[in-house]
């Protein structure tokens, strides 16, 4: 049983008893079968020092044990898991979550207040849960970096400090792990139950609101008349009416263009706003079908035709030539032209020229001894 000395002490009515945890899944584990130690006022709350039944339980193999820190109350004001003090909801660091969602916690963080903060906080939590509880609205931001599964590494066991000082001899035995520790002055390693309960100063939630601002968003076209976007990736069996459920919710739609073959559809709407809103809200966290969808922006239909326009005006236009390059091949000739089945030419007419009678050559002196016959008349040869 705890001993303190401040009035939880001896306000035994204050003490919390309970019958089970409010922990996450990561905490609770993977395995179905789970064995649970309780001990009846075992440990004082880390917010309000006040006396709780603390549970302690193993959440797998080679895992190492987990308990309970704050009370059910606390965690309940925060909806936020007793072990590990993220959000139940979303896995999420709180100050995270009160970022995204601009919630301004009221918790007082005196002893004296504190106590009667939470005393009277009690029987208001028991009339929210007769009827049926609170909600609060999803954010975007939330949905971008919330776990859809269970991240069971966080239950791994501590490094062993016998093995870093080289002393460990327990070998496969040992239930810790035997890895390089990190940097000590990682801010990751200084962290304390009630800053990440109150939601000041979390290097969790810190680096994970960086990261999230370096997220890259879908930038908005200049042109104002643009109110059509494309969703790509669609599934084989997504219809129409699938695609105006989860688009209608953001504005009324003038046409709906689905595109079977290219897995792809045009959503238009009659305003800008409205795409916008679609815009945002669809942007890398739309699901349809098991297929993540692709959403973008399109393109106006006057910008299409002015660029199909100026190609067929820069096609038309006679371009100067370069100079340094051969003249061009000279036309073809007239009967060339157009003969497409290679046939020949028709016959040219031939045009009659005038007689030119030719002058008979003269005999060269040298030849002649050929003018005196060889052989007489009246000889044989």
């Amino acid at each position: 049983m705890s001993l303190s000395k401040t009035t939880n002490t001896y306000n035994r009515q204050n003490w919390e008893d309970s019958d089970f945890p409010i922990v996450c899944e990561t905490c609770l584990g993977d395995s179905p079968y789970l064995r649970m130690a309780k001990e009846k006022y075992g440990k004082e709350c880390e917010v309000c020092a006040r006396p709780f039944t603390v549970f302690r339980w193993c959440p797998g193999a080679r895992m190492r044990f987990k308990k309970t820190e704050i009370c059910q109350t606390c965690a309940r004001l925060r909806n936020a898991c007793q072990t590990c003090l993220l959000d139940l909801e979303y896995g999420l660091p709180l100050q995270v979550r009160d970022a995204a969602l601009k919630i301004k916690e009221q918790i007082p963080k005196s002893d004296v207040n504190k106590e009667y903060f939470v005393q009277n906080m009690d029987s208001e939590l028991a009339k929210m849960d007769e009827a049926g509880g609170k909600c609060q609205n999803a954010s975007d931001v939330l949905a971008k970096m919330a776990r859809k599964a269970p991240y069971y590494e966080r239950n791994r066991p501590h490094i062993c400090s016998f093995w870093v000082k080289g002393e460990c001899r327990r070998g496969e035995e040992c239930p810790y792990r035997h890895e390089r520790p990190t940097d000590p002055e990682d801010p990751l390693s200084n962290q304390n139950f009630k800053d990440r309960y109150y939601g000041v100063n979390d290097p969790v939630a810190e680096k994970m609101m960086n990261r999230a601002s370096e997220m890259p968003k879908l930038e908005k076209p200049e042109d104002q008349t643009i109110t059509t976007l494309y969703v790509g990736n669609l599934n084989d069996i997504t219809t129409e009416k699938d695609l105006r459920d989860v688009f209608y919710q953001y504005g009324e739609i003038r046409n709906i263009t689905h595109v079977a073959h290219q897995n792809c559809a045009f959503i238009q709407y009659t305003t800008r706003a409205a795409a916008e809103m679609g815009a945002e809200s669809t942007y890398g966290r739309l699901t349809l079908g098991g297929h993540k969808l692709n959403v973008r922006w399109g393109h106006a239909q006057a910008r299409k035709d002015k660029e199909t326009t100026s190609i067929a005006a820069m096609k038309e236009t006679k371009m100067k030539p370069s100079p340094g390059l051969p003249a061009p091949l000279p036309p073809l000739p007239t009967e060339l032209q157009n003969n497409f089945f290679n046939i020949a030419p028709q016959a040219v007419p031939v045009v009659a020229t005038p007689f030119i009678p030719v002058m008979p050559a003269l005999p060269h002196p040298s030849m002649q001894y050929m003018s005196t016959p060889l052989y007489p008349p009246g000889t044989s040869k």
